[in-house]
Formats: C-alpha cells, sequence, structure tokens
C-alpha cells in the first residue's frame, strides 16, 4: 500500500544537520507542543527507546525517513485544537516522500503517490474540489486536522520496516489522548476519526465513543472496494456540525 515511484527524489535539506541521536537528548517540551509533552510523558521512556533504536540505524548507514526534524511534526500541532483525526500506517519509503504527516508529502514531489492521488479523486467526487499539483497537506493541520502516522519512520526504500519497534505505544497514547481530552464540565470536545484501512480500523477503540468514518485504504489495490464513493470530507463535517464544531475547509491552495 506504499508508493515508491517518483520523477526524482528530494534530498534532505542539507542546512538540517539533526541526528536522531540529538533527539534522544532532548526534553519532550522541545519536541513537541506543550500539551502533547504533558499528554505523552507516561510514554516519554519509551520514546527515548525508539530515538535510540533509530540513532543506531543512523550510524549503521541506513537512511531514516522522514529526517529526524520532521518524524514529531504532528504533534507540533497542538493537542487541544485537534478535531479530526486522520490515520496512516507508514510513511512513504521515498526519499523526499515522507515529511511526519500521513499521506502529506513535500510540496515539490511529482508524481504524487498513487495513494494521494486518490484522495484528490475522492476529494473531488465528494466535494467538487479539483485536484492540486501538490501534494502538502499542511493546511488542513492547520485547522485542526491530526495526521498522525501509526508507525512514525521507516528504512528508505522498505515499507514497514520499522513496525513493531516501539511506535505503536507512542500514536496508541496519541490517540488515546486526543480521544480522552474533556472540557471543564466534562464534555467531550469535538471529535472525527478517519480510519482508512484494517490497520487505521485498529484504533477505534481507543476513540472512547468518538465517532469515525471508515473505509478500504486508498491504495491502488482496495481504494476501488469501497474507497471510491466513501464521501469523507463531507461526512466529516457533517459529524463536526453535529457536535457544535466548524466544518474544515479541505480545498487547499492551489500552490503550496
Amino acid at each position: 500500500m506504499f508508493e515508491s515511484e517518483a520523477l526524482f527524489d528530494l534530498p534532505q535539506d542539507p542546512a538540517d544537520t539533526t541526528r536522531f541521536s540529538d533527539l534522544a537528548q532532548l526534553p519532550l517540551a522541545e519536541l513537541m507542543a506543550p500539551d502533547w509533552a504533558s499528554a505523552l510523558q507516561g510514554v516519554d521512556g519509551r520514546l527515548r527507546s525508539v530515538l535510540a533504536f533509530l540513532a543506531g540505524e543512523e550510524a549503521a548507514g541506513h537512511q531514516i525517513l522522514p529526517p529526524p526534524s520532521n518524524v514529531l511534526r504532528a504533534f507540533r500541532q497542538p493537542l487541544a485544537d485537534v478535531k479530526v483525526l486522520i490515520v496512516g500506517q507508514d510513511p512513504y519509503p521515498t526519499p523526499g516522500h515522507a515529511v511526519g504527516l500521513s499521506f502529506s508529502v513535500d510540496a515539490r514531489t511529482r508524481p504524487l503517490p498513487r495513494s494521494l492521488v486518490n484522495i484528490y479523486r475522492e476529494l473531488e467526487s465528494d466535494l467538487g474540489i479539483p485536484p492540486r499539483v501538490h501534494g502538502d497537506l499542511s493546511a488542513w493541520t492547520e485547522q485542526g486536522v491530526l495526521l498522525l502516522n501509526r508507525v512514525l519512520t521507516v528504512r528508505a526504500g522498505s515499507a514497514g520496516s520499522h513496525r513493531g519497534k516501539g511506535w505503536e505505544d507512542i500514536t496508541t497514547a496519541a490517540v488515546t489522548a486526543v480521544a480522552g481530552r474533556r472540557t471543564a464540565d466534562g464534555s467531550r470536545l469535538p471529535l472525527v476519526a478517519v480510519l482508512w484501512g484494517k490497520e487505521a480500523e485498529n484504533v477505534r477503540p481507543l476513540l472512547a465513543g468518538a465517532p469515525a468514518v471508515c473505509s478500504p485504504h486508498p491504495s491502488p489495490l482496495s481504494a476501488s472496494r469501497g474507497f471510491f464513493g466513501s464521501k469523507p470530507f463531507s461526512r466529516v463535517n457533517q459529524l463536526l456540525r453535529e457536535q457544535g464544531a466548524r466544518d474544515v475547509t479541505w480545498d487547499l491552495p492551489p500552490s503550496a
């Protein structure tokens, strides 16, 4: 379910010299938004273990995606702002594609991964929004959409290579934290989860009853089995309105 074709691979920014061993030395508050740091304090030790594993991979000469500075990018968005959770699986394994946000890619990536092409196709079918030439989905995150992969890193060219290394414990804690937020009077904060594919649906028990929009994965291997025609974007907005929250403007800028 991963796309490795690319017209060209994008190199890591040469100005970015951050290493995984550097991340392992930093407190949570310097790695993510303050409320995320508080929410994930219970898995801090597990995160250190994963970062140590990645430092070892790096020292052995393996290229890890995304680069260290973007591995925890999803958690830069304040936990308090999240109202939509879109769960991915692994980062794209093609160098230059993975940016730390599920399904999103660098704005310069051409051609777009096929899963993302299918997401754009369904977006047009659902809401009439034409596909963009770029794959930068960060404009969604600015509206409270958390683009969270279940596993946050991968060896370049080897999809699924970092499953079972500890990321699942961290993302389980993250989903639990999102679903567990409450107002001062105990009311649940608005939340809709988007679960594409069986692996994403595995987090459903963590949602504490929050509504979820589920369908097959947008991969070319499964999109025709129910992803196309599922209207996830309009359904998410309807569920947000039912909770008293604003719609997400799914229309992305024409150029990133």
